[in-house]
Order: structure tokens, then C-alpha cells, then sequence
């Protein structure tokens, strides 16, 4: 949308409802043969980030050395503008492979790394992380890791860059611990318990208040919620695994896979969300079906739930002048990862009553979700609007899908930032990797205080002097 002027607004805006004639996806016509800058980097990636995200992991890297330091500008920085801290960063344990180690194998070099990071550093939890090359040249890299499994917690996951995504890597990660760490009993169960999968840490920038805004919620209702990352000694909050009631995973698809290998190896069972719960509608929803599941008296939750919308409700209300008068009834447009999208679309659907124009999908997610996720989008959202959805990692074609529509506001990465008013003529909010403008340390979309948030940003985004 080029117009600047409000008649050309409206004429486009009306041009684009004439020419819609029904949702629009690519359910069934996603692959190809390359993608331009996905919204996410290689499958090591996502276990290296997964394990710094544990307070007192520390990722043993049997690759490249690019490979540990792409992670710098790939995974953390992307991430909000974060650092790798002690065990992360230019700090962290790598093989350092090179074309000696092709040609003769890289096993000993191995061995020594994991000796001296097991004596140097001080650590609960060693994940080596095999990238591409020992993948490739066949180093036996689960043999040596079995050598030092009697003196720490040590597990291997193969992640070769070529096998999938960093979003992946999380599952991956999730696997080995399951598998290789986790006991076979999971001893007793602890009621009123239950554990949080489905939020990556850095692929998903917001994950630090997000997920202590979910245990929060969900203290407040009488569960003990085990986030595990960001908790200090992580290492024994994984081991808590086991003894959950529940299982609790927040994603489509991601996290799904560990809550059903749980299932699977414990009978714990687990209850799904398709996203982050954002803002009142969606946290009462979560609340409500968590407390069912788990024998939380309804009064109690009903109580806490009438509590937090008296007082989200009248803060709404503060900024009701800004939008009605400026921005009402807006459209929009979000290109994020499933989760976020998801939760995003319906926030400001149901609860902002803005029009949602196009959902971009930019994590990849498996075939057999997708129209999972294109149901969660297009049925629950109370509009007469029905967005275009579309399943897109390449960010060039993303920001192609963006031309000549209607939106006024693009929640998207930082990578549109820049240009989102020349290109679109629409206002923009950073809510999903990479987001390198903006240092991301609590700042939270979940629960009743980030749809509050996410209130603020986007008035924040239009207001100004008259």
C-alpha cells in the first residue's frame, strides 16, 4: 500500500475485501528447494540455545568453530540482543573440527573436550552437540560420550545442521534427555504438579517472561508450574520431570513430541494449548482447562480469573481514547513463528477488534499440523474477516506477500522494522525472531499483563502531540 492519504486508505481497504473471496493458504504447497534468510537457523542451533537456557548447562560443540561462533549473531543476538554468558558465546566448549579431523576422524579431540570442560567448568548438565561434519565422516561420537556418563550428567544429540531446523533442535534436545538422562521410574507423582514445554529459548524472544508469567499464573490458581529453564540449579528441575501429574505444552507442534515420549515412558498425560495464552480471554481459557484437569476447586479459579479482569478491563479502558479516535477497528498483519501467530491473531481479534488481514507462518512446522494450526486461526476468531494464511520461511517471499494489502499495523521481526513504513505504509511492533533492535530481558506477551503490554506497544507505536 502505497497511498499516504486517508480517501486512499479507505480505497484500498475496500479494494481488498472486494477481492477477497475466501481464506487463503498454502497448506499443501510449502517445500522447496531453498529458502532465502529463514526465520530461524540449524538444528545444532536449537539445541545449543535449548541448552543455555538451562541455568548450569553448558553445550560441548563438536563442529566447526563457525559454527559455535555463528551461534553469536544466529541465536543470541537475534534473540532480544542476548549473551551467552559463562557457558554461551565466545565461551563455548568447541572441537574445533578442521580438514585434519575429516580425513583421520575427530573422536580424540572429542574425548579431551569433554574431559577438561567436565574439570574446568562448573556445571551440572555437558550436552555435546554433534554438527555437521562428524555427522558426515561418521565419528562414533555416542561411545565417547558413554566413557564419561559415570562422572556427570552428560548426553549426546545429533544435530547435524542439513537434518533440520533450530526450532527442531529443541525437540531434539528434549529427546536426549528423555532418553538417555531421565530414569526409567519416575518414582512418586507429586499432585498439583506439572510441567511447561512448547517455548524455545531465544527462538521464541520473549521466553523469559513468559514463561515465569505462566508459572505465576498458575501458582496463583494452587499449581506448582516447573518452567525448568531460567531456574536455578536446572539440572534438578529436569530431574523433576518424572514426578509431574501433568504435562503442559504450549505450541502446535513443538514440545509436542517430549510430552508424549513422557506419556509414553511415565503415563503422564498432558494437556495442549496451541499457543501462549495472551491477555484475559486467553489466560481464563488456559486457567480453566489447567484447573479441570488438575481437581483445582472452580471457585478458586473463577475467583482469581474475576480478580485479574476487574483490573485488566479497567486498564484497557486508559487507552481507549487513543485507539477509537486514531487507530479503530485497524488491519493488521503478522508473520511470526506458529505459537506467537496464533495467539497474536486472536488477542487482537477478540479483544482489540482489529482486523486481520494476513497470518504468515515462519517456523516450518510439519505437514500434519498445518491445518491444525489453520483451524486454530480461522475458527476462533470473532470477526466477520477472514485473513489469508500462509505458510512462508523465506523472507524475501514474506515481505512479497506483504505488498499492496490493507494493514495498518505489521507484527512481524525487527528484519521488517526499517522499512515497514516506506514499504507498507503500516506501523511496526518486533514480536518474533530475530529481534535485534530491542534487548529483551523480562518483557512478556503472556497472561493478563502481556496483552497489556502488547496494549501499550501498540498505542505507543501511533500517539504523539496533536
Amino acid at each position: 500500500m502505497k497511498e499516504n492519504n486517508l480517501g486512499g486508505i479507505i480505497l484500498t481497504c475496500k479494494k481488498a475485501l472486494e477481492n477477497k473471496s475466501g481464506i487463503l493458504t498454502n497448506v499443501e504447497n510449502f517445500e522447496r528447494d531453498s529458502v532465502e534468510a529463514p526465520r530461524y537457523s540449524c538444528a545444532l542451533a536449537g539445541v545449543y540455545g535449548t541448552t543455555l537456557g538451562i541455568r548450569g548447562g553448558i553445550p560441548i560443540l563438536h563442529s566447526g568453530a563457525g559454527c559455535g561462533v555463528g551461534q553469536l549473531f544466529g541465536t543470541l543476538y537475534a534473540g532480544g540482543e542476548s549473551a551467552g554468558g559463562n557457558e554461551g558465546g565466545t565461551s563455548t566448549p568447541c572441537s574445533c573440527l578442521v580438514e585434519e579431523h575429516v580425513i583421520l576422524g575427530g573422536e580424540e579431540k572429542l574425548r579431551n573436550l569433554i574431559e577438561s570442560t567436565i574439570e574446568i567448568a562448573n556445571d551440572d548438565l555437558f550436552v555435546v552437540t554433534s554438527g555437521c561434519v562428524p555427522s558426515l565422516i561418521g565419528d562414533d561420537v555416542d561411545q565417547v560420550v558413554d566413557e564419561f556418563r559415570d562422572k556427570a550428567a552428560v548426553i549426546h544429540v545429533n544435530a547435524p545442521g542439513f537434518k533440520a531446523n533450530s526450532l527442531e533442535g529443541y525437540n531434539l534436545f528434549w529427546d536426549a534427555i528423555i532418553d538417555q538422562l531421565l530414569p526409567d521410574d519416575a518414582g512418586d507423582i507429586e499432585e498439583k504438579t506439572v510441567n511447561i514445554f512448547g517455548i524455545v529459548p531465544y527462538n521464541h524472544v520473549y521466553w523469559k517472561g513468559d514463561l515465569l508469567t505462566i508459572k505465576t499464573l498458575l501458582e496463583s490458581i494452587g499449581i506448582k508450574a516447573n518452567i525448568i529453564f531460567t531456574q536455578k540449579n536446572g539440572l534438578d528441575h529436569i530431574n523433576r520431570i518424572p514426578s509431574a501429574e501433568y504435562n503442559i505444552v504450549v505450541n502446535p507442534w513443538l514440545g509436542v513430541r517430549a510430552v508424549e515420549k513422557l506419556k509414553e515412558k511415565y503415563g503422564t498425560p498432558f494437556i495442549k494449548f496451541p499457543n501462549v495464552p495472551i491477555g484475559a480471554k486467553q489466560t481464563a481459557e488456559f486457567l480453566r482447562k489447567v484447573g479441570e484437569k488438575l481437581s483445582v476447586p472452580s471457585q478458586t479459579v473463577e475467583e482469581f480469573i474475576n480478580q485479574k479482569e476487574d483490573w485488566n478491563y479497567r486498564l484497557m479502558e486508559y487507552p481507549g481514547d487513543a485507539i477509537i479516535l486514531v487507530r479503530p477497528n485497524s488491519f493488521y498483519a503478522v508473520a511470526a513463528e506458529s505459537s506467537y501467530a496464533i495467539g497474536f491473531t486472536k488477542f487482537l481479534a477478540n479483544e482489540l477488534g482489529y482486523l486481520p488481514d494476513i497470518i504468515q507462518i515462519t517456523d516450518n512446522p510439519p505437514v500434519e499440523v498445518r491445518n491444525e494450526i489453520l483451524d486454530e486461526i480461522k475458527n476462533n476468531l470473532d470477526t466477520v474477516v477472514e485473513p489469508d494464511v500462509v505458510f512462508e520461511a523465506d523472507t524475501y517471499k514474506i515481505r512479497k506477500n506483504l505488498e499492496d494489502r490493507p494493514f495498518l499495523f505489521l507484527f512481524s521481526s525487527s528484519i521488517e522494522s526499517p522499512t515497514s513504513i516506506e514499504d507498507y505504509n503500516a506501523l511496526h511492533i518486533p514480536i518474533s525472531y530475530p529481534i535485534y533492535n530491542k534487548s529483551v530481558l523480562v518483557k512478556h506477551y503472556a497472561g493478563y499483563d502481556g496483552g497489556l503490554t502488547l496494549v501499550e506497544d501498540i498505542v505507543s507505536s501511533f500517539v504523539g502531540p496533536l
